[in-house]
């Protein structure tokens, strides 16, 4: 202690004697200066560091808030995106199941169509060897009409002689008589 108050003195001696010189006793000078030192920070940096801490309190705390705007943006946009997800699923499902019951209802019209043709070929089918069978049956009955005829008339020739052909005729034109008189 008694080299601080030694200190203390030579201080104040310094000051009258209008000397400068270094104290080279450091056990009396250190603590002494380091005081001062301290005591200068405290007193004059209190105020830049309280200022520094506030701004840095202020900035944490803006960027605080600013990051909790950004994630309540981010949650919304993601809200949004769930719901036009959600919607274009729905979507989606139901152009599936349009586009199955589309198929399905193409199906249906093509197989429907398919048997419509089918019938119709089938009717013309049934029209055309009916039409065929009539033709073939009237060929037929025209030939043997034909056949039977050229038998009639081979018979007529062969058996009919000039007496039996002028009874026929006479027979025939009396009975074009009675008709006649009847109708008149």
């Amino acid at each position: 202690m008694k080299n601080l108050t030694d200190s203390f003195l030579s201080l104040g001696l310094w000051s009258s004697a209008g000397s400068f010189g270094f104290n080279t006793d450091i056990l009396a000078t250190n603590p002494i200066n380091l005081s001062v030192v301290l005591g200068l920070l405290i007193f004059f940096g209190k105020g830049v560091l309280s200022d520094l801490l506030d701004n840095r309190k202020q900035r944490i705390l803006k960027t605080i808030r600013n990051s909790e705007e950004l994630r309540r943006g981010a949650i919304e946009q993601l809200e949004k995106a769930r719901a036009r997800l959600r919607k274009v699923e729905m979507e989606a499902d139901q152009f599936r199941v349009n586009g199955y019951s589309d198929i399905e209802r193409e199906k249906s019209n093509l197989i429907n169509s398919t048997y419509q043709t089918l019938e119709q070929f089938e009717i013309y089918k049934n029209e055309t060897i009916r039409f065929e069978q009539q033709r073939a049956s009237n060929q037929v009955r025209q030939r043997v009409f034909q056949q039977a005829l050229k038998g009639a008339l081979g018979t007529l020739t062969s058996s009919l002689n000039n007496e039996l052909h002028l009874r026929t005729i006479n027979a025939n034109i009396g009975m074009f008589g009675t008709l006649t008189e009847i109708i008149d």
